[in-house]
């Protein structure tokens, strides 16, 4: 078997057999088949594409490149939740602690951000002393003792998927529906969880642009979860506007505590009460999506899945005190305001040019490796449909670096869209597959 043959086979539209998909994951995963091939590779299955069965063996390869984790042992349902990635999403910092306080046992991994999207460990970093860098044994114990733990990556579970993303990343390849499915779905089982909602976000500000791609995304994922023994669930949730007011690490983190006390951003609220209660349902915890609201609304009020929020940081080296006092997380010193350039009603906010602006300010990345700064972000002080008088605050800006804030100011100018009529903002979400049949 030769790779430049399997490489001329994807390029000329043919099938591969699972063989050779893992004679490649294999191969580059022990540094046999160089950067070069892999790449050319990628290249191909980016414009040819690849039927199920071939996507099923690509992330069977990854997920058997390394550890899978055994959760049977934890005394009640293993769960997980994932986002395709979006602009203001910090839904896992609410629904990961909110699930827990609910009886479900959550061992997730998540990822950094990168270019306009916001990663959930860069906001869980800006925590003081909070650490991501768990061992596998650390995070089984952190888990089984309080319900939930989120750490970034390790070198132990799926190393073939860490290599072949960041070639990705590099060459072009990242927005390809075969390589996101196997991607995400190898890190899901390999964690261990046996029931993963998947929210996969659909418009400007991520990577599927357009619905008929964000439902085909969720259908492979779907598949994929259900030949290799899990129960997935995927909800479909527009990223034309960010959701809730925040975007940038700390000030996210900021948000997340003020939902998690019952005063956060309505609609972000009422999307992590939705996903947590479909969490429930697709756990089996509770029979209806009615029950499991219940159920949230009940941790939420009690105070319980704050109390989770703050046992996670503390289990994870962070200053728990963030909990009750978020002013205690770092804000970047310099500030500007963006105001409305005249009356009418807010038509758009480019979620896309919101997510550039706050890397602009340094809460983002331009490439890996850069550092972020934990305090810069924008927070936002309108939404689509609300009405707005010329001079009035749209938004606010935090940033450490003069010239960024300057550059994110203008740039931010135009992401807001005024119109004469009022306009309905978007729906939180748009469909559900693999859930309710």
């Amino acid at each position: 078997m030769r790779t430049v043959d399997l490489i001329l086979k994807k390029r000329n539209g043919q099938v591969l057999l699972p063989k050779e998909i893992a004679y490649l994951v294999n191969g580059f995963t022990s540094g046999e088949i160089p950067d070069y091939q892999m790449a050319s590779f990628l290249m191909a299955v980016y414009f040819q594409g690849m039927q199920d069965t071939e996507t099923q063996a690509l992330t069977r390869s990854m997920v058997d490149s390394g550890r899978i984790l055994d959760l049977s042992s934890l005394p009640g349902p293993t769960a997980d939740k994932h986002s395709t990635g979006g602009v203001g999403d910090k839904v896992s910092l609410v629904v990961v602690p909110l699930a827990a306080a609910c009886g479900l046992y959550l061992a997730k991994m998540s990822g950094r951000g990168l270019g306009h999207t916001g990663g959930t460990i860069d906001k869980l970093e800006s925590i003081p002393g909070f650490r991501t860098d768990l061992t596998v044994d650390q995070l089984l114990a952190q888990v089984r003792s309080i319900g939930c733990a989120i750490i970034s990556q390790t070198p132990d579970l799926t190393p073939a998927d860490g290599k072949i993303y960041a070639l990705r990343d590099v060459t072009g390849t990242v927005d390809s529906l075969p390589l996101i499915a196997s991607s995400v779905m190898s890190k899901k089982i390999a964690s261990g969880a046996q029931h993963i909602l998947i929210d996969v976000k659909c418009g400007w500000g991520a990577f599927m642009r357009d619905l008929p791609q964000a439902v085909e995304l969720a259908r492979i994922m779907v598949q994929l979860g259900r030949e290799m023994g899990r129960k997935v669930g995927c909800v479909i949730s527009p990223m034309e506007e960010p959701l809730g007011w925040a975007v940038g690490n700390s000030l996210e983190v900021v948000e997340a505590i003020k939902t998690l006390k019952g005063d956060g951003p309505p609609d972000f609220t009422r999307a992590v009460r939705y996903l947590s209660a479909e969490l429930l349902r697709l756990a089996g915890s509770v029979a209806t999506l009615a029950e499991g609201e219940e159920q949230v609304s009940a941790a939420l009020s009690s105070g319980a899945a704050l109390q989770r929020f703050a046992w996670m940081i503390e289990a994870q080296g962070g200053d728990a005190r963030v909990a009750d006092d978020p002013d205690r997380l770092p804000r970047a010193h310099l500030e500007a305001v963006l105001e409305a350039p005249g009356d009418g009603f807010l038509a758009e906010v480019d979620a896309l040019q919101v997510g550039h602006a706050a890397m602009l300010l340094g809460a983002g990345r331009q490439k890996k490796g850069d550092a972020v700064d934990p305090g810069a972000g924008l927070l936002l002080a309108r939404k689509v449909g609300e009405e707005v008088r010329r001079g009035e605050r749209l938004a606010t800006l935090y940033s450490n670096q003069p010239e960024g804030l300057e550059r994110a100011l203008q740039f931010l100018q135009g992401a807001f869209s005024l119109s004469p009529e009022r306009v309905a903002p978007s729906p939180l979400f748009l469909g559900k597959v693999g859930i309710d049949g």
